[in-house]
């Protein structure tokens, strides 16, 4: 089955500065999907995250990492093997609680699962070691210096069970001597043959011990070249399985592309009414220096007639002053005209009696 993403969630990524060891600087431009892979053929928890096509996280959980709370939106922990310290920005502090609870998860089960493999490889190593020096100190053993039993049967061993010689003339004694002489100069064929396939093993367990050297070096490079390969692997698997994820962004971002172009749409339509609006303050504008002109003059000639009414008032209290002393003088006229006319009355009356005393 390979890796499986088993929990997802958004966050913007950070890595620590390598210069400085102090500031964050950000991987990612906006918020990106960051996933929580289980590979069940190794027992391996890792955390990815892909910005793009590009891995912006690729960090292996081991037993001694610790995801730390910085802040209430904030979490951070140290890869020793990428040789940086990772930084989460979350949305929410609830999204930050659930990263950190599967973090610990995930760990306890990497701890987990690391001791399991070292106990299925201390007992497979243990009989391959065995089994190993047996086959090396095999060639050593007494069977192989002295022979089997079949071997020493067809060995000649006259000297350890002949009884022992009765005393007899001097020429039985000579063939006697031949044959043990001849024995020895056997056995002693016999030990520099041993000597030399004891040397010649001795090499052998030098060269394959030179040897197992270096296929540990060439297994080594090896299971770097897998490891490189089967995190190439795992990001070809990440960016596949994360499909439907970018689908679904696509989706989002094309529905997100048509609301912001009805919203463009929307704004051109009123960036038009209000270039008609803006054509029509300046009618108004015009309009409004027209009238403040013509208010202007109209002003003017307010000034100009408020002058000539307080001319007008000044002759017309002229007028009045002059009209008062009028009316004073013809009541004047008056009063002696009055005056007269009694008098006058007073002389026809006199006249009048006269006329008639006269008449009598």
């Amino acid at each position: 089955m390979g890796e499986q993403p088993i929990f997802s969630t958004r966050a913007h990524v950070f890595q620590i500065d390598p210069t400085t060891k102090k500031n964050w600087v950000p991987t990612s431009k906006h918020a990106v999907t960051v996933s929580y892979f289980y590979d069940s053929t190794r027992n391996v928890y890792r955390i990815i995250s892909l910005d793009g096509s590009k891995a912006i996280i690729n960090s292996t959980i081991t037993p001694n990492m610790t995801f730390t709370k910085t802040s209430q939106k904030f979490g951070q922990w140290a890869d020793s093997r990428a040789n940086t310290v990772y930084g989460l920005g979350f949305s929410s502090e609830n999204n930050l609680l659930k990263f950190a609870e599967k973090f610990a998860e995930f760990k306890e089960a990497a701890r987990l699962a690391k001791e399991k493999s070292q106990e299925k490889m201390e007992l497979t190593s243990t009989p391959s070691q065995e089994s190993a020096t047996g086959d090396l100190q095999s060639p050593l053993t007494p069977e192989s210096i002295n022979g089997t039993d079949d071997e020493r049967g067809t060995t000649p061993e006259t000297p350890q069970y002949l009884p022992e010689p009765r005393a007899e003339p001097s020429q039985n004694q000579l063939p006697f001597s031949h044959s043990s002489s001849s024995i020895n100069k056997h056995w002693e064929a016999e030990l520099a043959a041993l000597k030399g396939n004891n040397a010649k093993l001795t090499a052998a367990l030098l060269e394959s011990t030179a040897n197992v050297k270096q296929w540990k070096q060439q297994l080594a490079a090896y299971q770097e070249e897998a490891e490189r390969l089967h995190t190439r692997v795992t990001e070809l698997e990440c960016v596949s399985g994360q499909m439907t994820v970018i689908k679904s962004q696509k989706t989002e971002l094309n529905q997100t592309i048509e609301e912001l172009e009805s919203a463009l749409k929307s704004k051109e339509e009123e960036l038009e009414r209000l270039k008609e609006e803006v054509e029509s303050a300046n009618e108004f504008q015009t309009q409004k220096e027209s009238l403040t002109q013509k208010l202007q003059e109209t002003e003017e000639r307010n000034q100009t007639l408020e002058t000539q009414l307080a001319e007008i008032e000044q002759r017309l209290e002229g007028s009045q002053l002059e009209r008062d002393a009028f009316r004073k003088s013809l009541r004047t006229l008056l009063e002696l005209l009055d005056g007269k006319i009694f008098e006058l009355t007073e002389l026809r009356d006199s006249l009048a009696r006269l006329i008639e005393g006269s008449s009598s």
